[in-house]
């Protein structure tokens, strides 16, 4: 989703669903738009769930992820012989069995649909292995794009409903946890050295 901005160029957009179903789309300027709530009635499958929820372990899959970049890393700085390749090999199988427990089934099954699998028992090449591991950073890389924006909508959509919260309040009220502007010529917290503080007990 896009919008056209002053000079002509498309700024994307964010949106995220608060608990009431009520769709908040941010916008370029950084303010969320709400949208119609979403009916009871609605089937579940009529669209797909936040990035978010499809990760069930997070943690795990970031570990393992890790594990695999540095595995390509290796892959391309040294030559490997066939029992480092066939060694690497049963880890780039061991890694996706591992990522596909931490996540839900929608992406275990894209995940089995795009990931290079090794057909025969022979040992592969150093290019086959490459392009394995690549692909396979490539996919956690998006995956990992596509939490951030969905986390960056949910707190722009909380920020949108702060605001509104503290332009419904009257004048001069402040939400619970907001600290009181400092009146000009007011002391600074914190600030003991004037006159009249008191000074640590000797």
């Amino acid at each position: 989703m896009t919008e056209s901005s002053s000079e002509g160029q498309e700024v994307p957009m964010a949106g995220a669903r608060t608990e009431d179903g009520k769709v908040l789309i941010v916008g370029p300027d950084g303010m969320a738009v709400e949208g119609p709530p979403r009916s009871d009635n609605d089937e579940q499958d009529d669209e797909p769930r936040s990035v978010t929820e499809l990760v069930e372990q997070p943690a795990k899959v970031m570990r393992v992820a890790n594990m695999i970049r540095q595995l390509l890393e290796e892959v391309k700085s040294a030559p490997l012989d066939e029992a480092s390749r066939a060694r690497l090999r049963s880890i780039h199988e061991a890694s996706i069995k591992e990522l596909e427990s931490g996540l839900a089934p929608e992406l275990v099954e894209e995940l089995e649909r795009l990931s290079l699998d090794f057909t025969d028992d022979s040992t592969p090449t150093e290019a086959e292995l490459r392009i394995a591991q690549a692909q396979l950073v490539g996919w956690l890389e998006g995956l990992f794009h596509g939490i951030q924006t969905a986390l960056f909508a949910q707190q722009m959509a909380a920020r949108q409903q702060l605001e509104q919260m503290r332009r419904a309040l009257p004048g001069g009220q402040q939400l619970q946890g907001e600290e009181h502007p400092a009146f000009p010529g007011a002391p600074q917290a914190g600030n003991t050295d004037g006159p009249g503080s008191g000074g640590m007990y000797l």
